[in-house]
């Protein structure tokens, strides 16, 4: 299969196929080499203060530290995802909380206590690099989903979540499981911007993926598309939520652009580090809202 630039297909490479199902089970040689990998540096994030990995104190907590983790932001985070992380961060401040920014890396330690999680798109190339990591947390990723943890995962990592990416050839990928999706790979490439109606309202977006994702029979969709490709271009859903799991195509970043959604994943996590409800603060959203009005009126009429 030739690969494009931009390609986010898991099937684009050869990855192992039965990872998704023996999670933690990784023995001699294979175990000792993966453990003994050091944890990469953290990719800069523009805009983001200095230090906002370090616990704060107890005074410096606000109304509570929320601990949010972005998976492999060097490997899967190409189309500005790595956005997503920084909006969250400081939607977080401005609520009045403490966030605790972990990048977790192929090979590093995972987070003992994550309250948000976000993932993003990446090449054939960085799939390769993350599949071993993901094979290692995904039993712990998939206990956190049904916890209740809210996540986040565009294109690629959307993908992984899912049960299985078919390639061209016909070979099944397994993933992880969490959200009930099916993507097949094809020829033709979805590109353009994206209009969504979504239970958090309008949200807009751009895509760019060649798979094909399919939903299972009772899986819900993130949202229904008003303009633009979706999932597969013909049944007019975009992405998937199970609970607080959502998957999307969206780049953009989309969370910028649509901080209704940003602040819903920020209270699920409130909520679930401190124990009490979410205690917003309002924002001036003003300049988001207006443009991304001016889209969907340019998109959807």
């Amino acid at each position: 299969m030739t690969n494009q630039p931009g390609d986010h297909q898991p099937g684009d490479h050869q990855p192992r196929t039965d990872w998704p199902h023996t999670a933690g089970t990784a023995s001699g040689t294979r175990a000792e080499s993966f453990h003994a990998r050091p944890a990469h540096a953290d990719v800069p994030i523009p805009g983001e203060p200095e230090g906002s990995a370090r616990v704060p104190t107890a005074e410096q907590a606000g109304k509570g530290v929320i601990n949010l983790v972005h998976l492999y932001p060097r490997e899967m985070s190409i189309y500005g995802d790595l956005g997503n992380t920084r909006c969250l961060a400081a939607r977080i401040r401005r609520h009045g909380y403490s966030p605790v920014v972990h990048q977790h890396h192929p090979g590093g330690e995972f987070p003992a206590e994550p309250h948000l999680i976000v993932g993003g798109g990446g090449q054939d190339s960085g799939q390769v690099r993350v599949e071993v990591d993901l094979e290692h947390i995904a039993d712990r990723l998939r206990d956190l989903a049904a916890q209740g943890t809210p996540m986040l995962m565009i294109c690629g990592m959307y993908q992984l979540f899912g049960n299985a990416f078919i390639t061209v050839e016909g070979k099944r990928l397994p993933g992880l499981g969490i959200l009930d999706v099916t993507t097949q790979g094809n020829a033709k490439r979805m590109i353009g911007p994206v209009a969504l109606q979504t239970d958090f309202g309008d949200v807009v977006g751009y895509e760019n993926h060649s798979g094909s994702t399919t939903l299972g029979a009772g899986q819900a969709p993130f949202g229904t598309v008003r303009s633009g490709f979706g999932n597969n271009g013909t049944d007019r859903t975009e992405g998937a939520r199970t609970n607080n799991v959502i998957g999307s195509y969206l780049h953009g970043p989309i969370l910028p652009a649509n901080p209704a959604l940003a602040d819903a994943l920020i209270g699920f996590a409130a909520e679930k580090a401190t124990g009490r409800p979410f205690e917003p603060v309002s924002q001036d959203d003003a300049v988001a809202d207006q443009a991304r009005l001016r889209q969907v009126r340019r998109l959807a009429g």
